[in-house]
């Protein structure tokens, strides 16, 4: 029997590993793409957004590949990467993402919180957009989902590793620019959102299709990603920041996003919740 506190001691140990292990694939980024890593103020560009994501996340799956077989004596896709019956959860993902956001845009819209400017489509732009936030949701997945919450699991109840694996990708995120602590409160029940489906079903794509709806819809209605501004399909002003708009952090620094995501996290658990009960009983009907 597996001892209970492997579990959050992988995490620890993994997080010096990681921290270095990424550092050093995002300094070779930063030479290919002649970032300048001295300058603060420095500026990426859109494209050099995308070899530092690249690079990112070639370094996550290194690491975590070199802990799951020589530390979890376990396979890689076990992090949640089957793909037998998940197109649906994938699509669903999807959509929910761009409902959120494009009801929330729309209310705003409608109280005059935002004011639509213009369309700016630059298809250059747009194909990096999709490539840059598919990327970082399937780092920020596979690393807070797929490796800390699942060996959470291991040594805790798995709402309390849920709990702490949010307040992880919350904490993350503590240096993103305008961040305020309404905001890190709406990355935590992101959090909650975003995992909640895995303590059900071990896998990822659910999670994964998720986050990058919710990032690439939320970029292309206008509004910055966790406090970063992106290039937007659609080009919104807002004139007053608040919790209502958002503010500079974007919509999901809004009242709007909270309750959303409260809605999310209570539907989709329920939904599992329901569905694991479910199987269970059928399970023990057939025994």
């Amino acid at each position: 029997m597996e001892n209970k506190h492997i579990g959050w001691i992988r995490v620890l140990i993994l997080i010096l590993p990681y921290l270095f292990v990424v550092a050093g694939f995002q300094l070779v980024a930063a030479l290919i793409t002649n970032i300048d890593i001295n300058d603060r103020s420095y500026q990426e560009t859109s494209f050099q957004r995308l070899i530092m994501s690249f690079f990112n996340l070639l370094g996550t799956f290194f690491i975590l590949w070199i802990f799951m077989r020589f530390l979890d004596k376990n396979k890689f896709i076990n992090l949640g990467f089957h793909t037998k019956g998940r197109l649906n959860e994938f699509v669903t993902g999807v959509g929910l993402g761009a409902v959120i956001m494009g009801i929330g845009y729309l209310i705003l819209l409608f109280i005059n919180e935002i004011q639509y400017k213009e369309i700016v489509f630059d298809p250059k732009e747009f194909v990096i957009s999709i490539l840059v936030f598919s990327l970082v949701a399937i780092v920020e997945e596979v690393l807070l989902r797929g490796y800390v919450l699942r060996n959470l699991m291991i040594s805790f109840n798995k709402y309390v590793a849920l709990l702490v694996s949010s307040a992880l990708f919350a904490i993350m995120h503590g240096f993103n620019p305008n961040l305020s602590t309404f905001s890190l409160f709406g990355l935590f029940l992101a959090g909650l959102l975003l995992g909640i489906s895995y303590i059900y079903t071990k896998n990822l794509w659910f999670p994964i299709a998720l986050h990058f709806s919710w990032n690439f819809f939320q970029t292309h209605f206008g509004f910055n990603v966790s406090g970063i501004d992106f290039y937007s399909l659609i080009e919104t002003e807002i004139t007053n920041y608040n919790v209502l708009n958002g503010g500079a952090f974007g919509f999901e620094g809004s009242i709007f996003s909270i309750t959303a995501e409260i809605l999310g996290i209570i539907g989709i658990g329920y939904y599992y919740f329901k569905r694991h009960s479910s199987n269970n009983i059928s399970v023990s009907n057939a025994t």
